[in-house]
């Protein structure tokens, strides 16, 4: 009797269904992840200047600087998660492979928020840069905000039709960026530069120690760039080398430019003029007082220009962020599908572009009639991104307690043994240091504890209303587009 079974004439065969995933191509090197990353941090320093100078006065360098301590320690962080697992979710894949699927839902809605506060304040700051072509961008509330608004319903257009930038555009933005914000840092320092001068506007203005943690929480809004890095791994070659390379690359670059323009702007302006009149455009604000008439004329255009241009990617970027998370999100059953819904002729996350554009324009709304709405902004992107950060810290530490055995090419160094793990000290002081300005933060301002946590609530009840009318997350599905 032969081995082999054949079916009988209306014998019912099963067949199971082919499992597909989706794969995005690694064709990504060092230069076009450091300048993504980059044109996030790099339109980041055109408006966290003022931000920072609207609580912490004269302790803005300080500020930037405690706050870049923390920066270097969350890069690292990154740089090990990612190399670990080098897919996209950033924090929230990190989590969610640390300590399951609601942890990386919360992690990953957090980002969320902070993605689209990026997208508002990247676009709100575009028209006062523009202002030195038509000064009512600058000065009229209602054009400035009527203009953000805009661009924002613009940039949604674009990006459910499909139209994205090239890594060639970035890469070019992003040299340009550079050159010129080390250009205007070394004038300033040649023609402005006075440590008596920056040293008595630091002691004269200092402020409150409540605003100084304020300020600190505010300056992580300078280092935006971890996430979007981390994201591009899944099409990044030799992600577990190339990506830690090139946030070790960021580190360096972000810091020696943001201490630099941190300092030209004191020796530039005093403090009030830093945290009022050029609160949303400071570099301006530095060229505006450059001495020589020369360097001055062709400064004031080119920052308005670039400025403006590297604002603009900043906000498409974010738009591209939180499609692409939400998209990662949604293939692992952490949000609904319909935020990963792929358009049938655009074959674009089309519904999770539109939704979060939405929110990112109601976020502009206060603009027209607010006077705080900049730092309101400012403190509900802390509230999203040290939400995130403190997870990234609690994941790397969690992966080294319950998957020690995890292929690691890039491992954080200086660790303590308990228990037989090894534990990184920077991981444990980033997550402390994270947790106490975030509960800070949620103490002292209004606005941003009640949409923050809001955004957060309705988050979760999306989330285990979701869960709960689907199958198993053990089963495995795929998205499919439109018909």
């Amino acid at each position: 009797m032969p081995d082999t079974w054949q079916p009988k004439p209306g014998d019912r065969v099963f067949r199971p269904r082919r499992i597909k995933r989706f794969r995005l191509r690694r064709v990504l090197g060092i230069p076009a992840v450091f300048s993504a990353g980059y044109g996030n941090v790099g339109s980041s320093i055109y408006y966290a200047l003022g931000i920072v100078a609207l609580v912490a006065m004269g302790a803005t360098p300080v500020a930037l600087g405690v706050a870049g301590i923390l920066f270097i320690f969350t890069a690292l962080t990154y740089a090990e998660g990612t190399a670990a697992l080098p897919e996209a979710g950033g924090s929230a894949s990190f989590a969610r492979h640390a300590f399951g699927n609601t942890a990386g839902f919360v992690a990953g809605w957090a980002l969320m928020l902070s993605y689209i506060v990026t997208i508002s304040i990247s676009a709100f700051t575009i028209p006062p840069y523009l202002g030195f072509f038509w000064e009512p961008f600058k000065a009229s509330p209602i054009i400035g905000t009527f203009t953000s608004i805009g661009i924002v319903f613009f940039l949604m257009l674009i990006n459910v039709v499909g139209i994205r930038e090239t890594s060639f555009i970035n890469v070019g933005a992003t040299v340009l960026d550079i050159l010129t914000q080390i250009s205007l840092v070394v004038i300033g320092f040649l023609l402005l530069f006075n440590p008596s001068v920056v040293f008595h506007r630091i002691i004269d203005n200092w402020p409150t120690t409540n605003n100084l943690i304020i300020g600190i929480a505010l300056a992580t809004i300078a280092y935006t760039g971890i996430e979007t890095m981390s994201q591009m791994a899944e099409e990044t070659k030799r992600p577990e080398t190339n990506v830690p390379r090139a946030l070790v690359m960021m580190i360096v670059a972000v810091l020696v430019i943001f201490a630099g323009i941190s300092l030209v702007s004191l020796s530039a302006m005093p403090v009030e003029e830093l945290a009022s009149e050029w609160a949303r455009d400071p570099v301006a604000g530095i060229a505006f007082y450059i001495p020589l008439e020369i360097i001055r004329v062709v400064l004031k255009p080119l920052i308005a220009v670039l400025a403006g241009t590297i604002l603009l990617i900043a906000t498409n970027a974010g738009l591209i962020g939180i499609s692409r998370l939400a998209f990662s999100q949604g293939t692992h059953r952490l949000v609904p599908p319909a935020l990963s819904r792929i358009h049938k002729r655009f074959k674009t996350p089309y519904i999770s572009i539109i939704v979060f554009s939405l929110i990112a324009i109601a976020i502009l709304v206060p603009g027209f009639f607010a006077t705080d709405v900049f730092a309101n902004m400012g403190a509900l992107y802390a509230i999203g991104s040290l939400l995130a950060f403190m997870f990234s810290h609690a994941s790397i530490i969690g992966l080294r307690i319950r998957k020690p055995d995890l292929p690691r090419p890039f491992k954080l160094g200086w660790n303590i043994r308990i228990k037989g793990r090894e534990l990184p000290i920077s991981a444990i002081i980033g997550f402390l240091a994270t947790t106490t300005i975030w509960l800070l933060i949620l103490v002292t301002e209004a606005y941003s504890r009640w949409v923050g946590l809001g955004w957060m609530v309705i988050g979760l009840i999306i989330y285990f209303f979701y869960r709960l009318r689907k199958p198993k997350p053990s089963e495995e599905w795929k998205i499919k587009p439109e018909k």
